[in-house]
């Protein structure tokens, strides 16, 4: 039993550490959008910060409906194609 324990708080430590680093590319995509004048950074910061919204529903087992997740990472999904096409056709 205490195997399982400490499997989970790794993976929730793990889980941590990666909304972590989702909330700091969030805030290189303001970055871009606003000290850059990019527009995709804005794309950026969208999807990061839906990256965010979805993984501490999971991690907190907050009441969202399972529908609204997978819509809201579906827009991250369509935000981030947007940003790395915006980046491809970048002079």
């Amino acid at each position: 039993m205490l195997y399982i324990y400490q499997k989970k708080q790794g993976m929730n430590e793990l889980q941590t550490l990666s909304i972590l680093i989702e909330l700091a590319v969030a805030i290189l995509g303001l970055l871009i959008w606003f000290h850059k004048k990019k527009v995709y950074g804005g794309y950026i910061f969208l999807t990061f910060i839906l990256y965010m919204v979805y993984d501490l529903a999971k991690l907190w087992s907050l009441a969202i409906p399972e529908l609204i997740l997978r819509i809201l990472f579906a827009i991250a999904s369509i935000s981030i194609m947007i940003a790395v096409w915006r980046l491809y056709k970048a002079d």
